[in-house]
């Protein structure tokens, strides 16, 4: 197991942006392959976003075209950049790390409103 602490989460209006980061604990982070989910109230977690340790992306057709996964292996840490935020993105946001295990970070906050 390994913690994971998000950051980056807010409000913001609609159209605008976002970046989350998600730092890891541990020495094996490259071999780890990273995602980001959301929760909405009343709703269950949802992909938003993963990549392989190899660098390979994927992404819920809803934020295709608008959010950005990428890692850097040299600071233990991946990010979601989100553009054109839209109110239907608002949820809490939760890194993931699986390798042998799956290890969930606390979440954070993102809320798009005017």
């Amino acid at each position: 197991q390994v913690q994971l602490v998000e950051s980056g989460g807010g409000l913001v209006r609609p159209g605008g942006s976002l970046r989350l980061s998600c730092v890891t604990s541990g020495s094996a982070f490259n071999i780890y392959d990273m995602g980001w989910y959301r929760q909405a109230p009343g709703k269950q977690r949802d992909m938003v976003a993963r990549i392989t340790a190899r660098g390979r992306t994927e992404y819920a057709d809803s934020v295709k075209g608008r959010f950005t996964i990428s890692r850097d292996n040299a600071k233990n840490t991946v990010y979601l950049q989100m553009n054109s935020l839209k109110p239907e993105d608002t949820a809490v946001y939760y890194c993931n790390a699986q390798a042998v295990f799956s290890s969930w970070g606390q979440g954070t906050q993102v809320t798009v409103s005017s």
